[in-house]
């Protein structure tokens, strides 16, 4: 077994809580008031997301970090997941666009895309109830604004009763409910890329006891990678209407309306010599992007056999409408109901350029292969109808407050989560030629003249798997239980959940035989249920107001998507089990704080069975079993108009089952850091963020190397008027290069080609913010 040190997790936390305890005995007489008023890790913020009782990360005997709403506009962020490079155990690639980010938690497995453990939220229910959908990856759905209020995430613990599907991290962005008069407009201009965009967003006292919080952006240009192309079109609309019903008691509606057009970034050719990836002359991996205004419209074959034609300039294209109602309701004596309810319909389009071998000598994907002398690379577009990806989900729960001797108190909670999740997508993927180069590719015709029209279809793209419809129904049930006793600086809570679920509907496959439309004689039936048992118990101890010290197991289920999984007919049918993967963790940490001064440090310890699943860009089933031990750790440290903050995540992980038992799951690096400073002066603020990681693994053989790197982002805030603040934001200030992930995709011009996906390269804005 590989270790980075000969101290288990276990041995780590508990050392830390000695060394805690020892700086506590040298600073015991120092005032209680200045350690209560010190916070500069919000130790002292209620959090609601990931447990089952309201309690201040002091007093939680979970991981959990909080982003406010100006740490949100000074991360330089260019997604929603993008914010998560700022937390500490999660790995977020987000390295796609505005969605088809990768997640990764604690080690946890990566080993398909999207965030299989991470389940995203927003006011405390699910996006999508599985975090590792084919092109509807969670984080798509979700736009962080002016409308954003927080961003809390919880790593492991009870995360794994809490919610479906989080064992390993609940991310909950958390909206504003207008309890705040005032708002904000805000115009954001692109200084390297063409991009404007307007934000917004007003908070107000409606009547007596009645608040209005309402909020968006609307946005357009090319994103953050050259293009001729309008390719950013689109925005949000939110709002939310709040009735204070008194004594802790509210109802509130929410509405949303999500229309938005953005690219599509895509792993990029290069080639590998031995470990070391080596990029191609006209190709950089920071900035190629291969749709342009030279390709024509893609013809394709919808979920009703129709010929409709689409534009790949289109990209991820996303509608969502939902409407949400929640109420918290104080019912006297101790006990008090609280259920949330929301209702989504989501449509879209997912179209993206896949280079997938060399046409000179990729024989395997069609009868005719390129004779032309132009260097090109055979290229799949990723065009998938979002059919139906809505969702109806409902969580009500019921708690219950007993007085004990003394200050004791147990706190019984129970709960029901239900919902129903379509997964309705067609697939229709037809094989071009593109230019090998990076800026304004064209399209080549099997003898190397120009054209606009694919070079193959569906019926011949990966021998015709990706000419498919799937049309599936996913109803969940989950009771949960918590049990909660408090007395005086001591809590312990328990709980336990019973997921149940159920898929029904028809897998369809085309080919040309059927005249390129649906085969009847490839329509599969999908009927299966499945069932899972997650618990978890933990403790916290306050050694006083400044200190504390925490532990926690559970052992927490996961179910792969039904996309990844119905590729498998006696899973279709019911006649084999569905698999699940199951989760083992035990994590142990300390919380500190002094004047000035935060850390919130954790080790934990996880094991991993993961369910077999289907990953198509490599054409195989991925199962095996992972173990993972590590350190995350959250500082800050406040020196009067100087701010920072940071944190790393120290993790080794290793697969321990299979062909590659012993080695490095892939992706996964031994240290991934972030530092952010930040200083006022006057009107003026500055500051800026260092994220790095250090090198991993494109794939589990442990062959090719993604090197590490470190990106500088930086931000500078200045107060023009009183109200009115311009802001310059640059990421990726030295235009580092850096992967997030790779894999082998055949020959070009006979050697190995590789594909990866890298960060995007510099890009720089401005904007003019109002409050008032």
């Amino acid at each position: 077994m590989k270790t980075f040190a000969t101290l288990t997790p276990v041995s780590l936390a508990i050392l830390m809580g000695f060394a805690a305890t020892g700086a506590h005995a040298q600073t015991a007489a120092a005032d209680d008031k200045a350690e209560a008023k010190a916070d500069t890790l919000q130790l002292e913020r209620v959090v609601v997301t990931g447990t089952s009782t309201a309690r201040s990360k002091m007093k939680q005997s979970v991981s959990v970090s909080t982003l406010d709403a100006e740490q949100l506009q000074n991360a330089v962020a260019s997604s929603a997941a993008d914010v998560l490079r700022n937390v500490p155990g999660v790995r977020a690639e987000a390295s796609g666009g505005e969605g088809n980010a990768n997640l990764g938690v604690r080690g946890l497995p990566m080993s398909d895309g999207g965030g299989r453990y991470v389940q995203l939220q927003e006011d405390g229910l699910p996006v999508i109830l599985f975090g590792d959908i084919s092109f509807a990856t969670a984080d798509q759905f979700v736009r962080a604004d002016y409308m954003t209020d927080t961003v809390e995430a919880i790593r492991g613990g009870s995360s794994a009763t809490m919610t479906t599907n989080g064992t390993g991290a609940i991310v909950n962005f958390r909206s504003k409910t207008g309890k705040t008069n005032g708002g904000a407009v805000g115009l954001g201009l692109g200084l390297d890329h063409r991009q404007q965009r307007l934000d917004f967003a007003y908070g107000t006292k409606v009547a007596d006891g009645l608040n209005l919080q309402f909020g968006g952006f609307y946005r357009i240009g090319e994103g953050t990678r050259n293009t001729d192309a309008t390719v950013e079109n689109g925005g949000q609309f939110r709002a939310a209407l709040t009735k204070d019903l008194g004594q802790g008691s509210y109802l509130r509606l929410n509405l949303k309306s999500l229309n938005d057009r953005t690219p599509t970034y895509l792993p990029v050719p290069v080639t590998t010599s031995g470990s070391k990836i080596n990029t191609i002359q006209g190709i950089d991996p920071r900035t190629a992007f291969f749709v342009n205004s030279r390709f024509a419209n893609d013809t394709v074959v919808d979920k009703n056999g129709n010929t409709v034609n689409t534009n790949p300039q289109d990209g991820l294209a996303v509608q969502v409408n939902s409407i949400g109602i929640e109420g918290q309701f104080n019912l006297g004596n101790g006990l008090s109901f609280s259920n949330r309810f929301r209702k989504s319909d989501i449509t879209g389009r997912f179209i993206g350029v896949f280079p997938a071998g060399g046409a000179a000598t990729d024989a395997a994907n069609g009868a005719n292969q390129y004779t032309g002398t132009t260097p090109v690379f055979s290229a799949h577009i990723f065009n998938t109808s979002l059919d139906d990806m809505g969702n109806v989900f409902n969580d009500a729960r019921l708690q219950k407050e007993f007085k004990l001797d003394g200050n004791a108190k147990l706190t019984a909670t129970g709960g029901l989560f239900s919902g129903i999740q379509n997964i309705g997508q067609t697939w229709y993927w037809n094989r071009y030629n593109i230019g090998l180069t990076g800026d304004g590719a064209a399209l080549y015709d099997n003898t190397g003249k120009v054209t606009t029209q694919p070079v193959g279809d569906a019926t011949t793209t990966w021998g015709g798997c990706c000419f498919r419809n799937l049309d599936v129904r996913v109803t969940a049930m989950a009771p949960y239980a918590a049990v909660t006793y408090d007395n005086g600086p001591l809590s312990v809570d328990g709980s336990i959940r019973f997921d149940k679920q159920r898929g029904t509907g028809t897998q369809k496959f085309g080919d040309a035989a059927s005249g390129n439309t649906w085969n009847p004689a490839k329509t599969n039936t999908i009927g299966w249920s499945t069932s899972g048992t997650s618990y978890s118990l933990g403790g916290n101890y306050e050694l006083n107001k400044g200190m504390a010290t925490f532990a926690r197991f559970s052992h927490g289920v996961t179910w792969k998507s039904p996309d990844r999984v119905v590729w498998d007919a006696d899973v279709d049918s019911g006649r084999a089990p569905y698999p699940v993967s199951k989760i083992d963790q035990f994590e142990a940490g300390v919380k500190y704080r002094t004047q000035g001064y935060s850390a919130f440090v954790t080790a934990f310890l996880a094991k991993t069975k993961e369910g077999a699943g289907f990953e198509l860009t490599t054409q195989t089933v991925k199962e095996n079993a992972y173990k993972s031990q590590g350190i995350e750790a959250e500082l800050a440290a406040s020196f009067g108009d100087l701010r920072l903050t940071g944190g790393f995540t120290l993790t080794n992980a290793e697969i321990t089952s299979g062909a590659n038992t012993g080695k490095t799951p892939r992706r996964q690096a031994n240290l991934v850091y972030q530092v952010s400073p930040s200083y006022v002066f006057g009107p003026v603020e500055v500051g800026g963020s260092l994220i790095g990681t250090t090198k991993s693994y494109a794939q589990d053989d442990n062959v090719v190397v993604l090197p590490g790197y470190a990106t500088v982002n930086l931000f500078a805030n200045y107060e023009v008027a009183r109200n009115l603040t311009a802001s310059l934001g640059v990421n990726n200030l030295f235009n580092t290069l850096g992967y997030t992930e790779a894999e082998g995709q055949g020959n070009l011009t006979n050697n190995p080609l590789y594909i990866a996906r890298a960060i995007n390269g510099r890009s720089a804005r401005v904007s003019l913010k109002y409050s008032f």
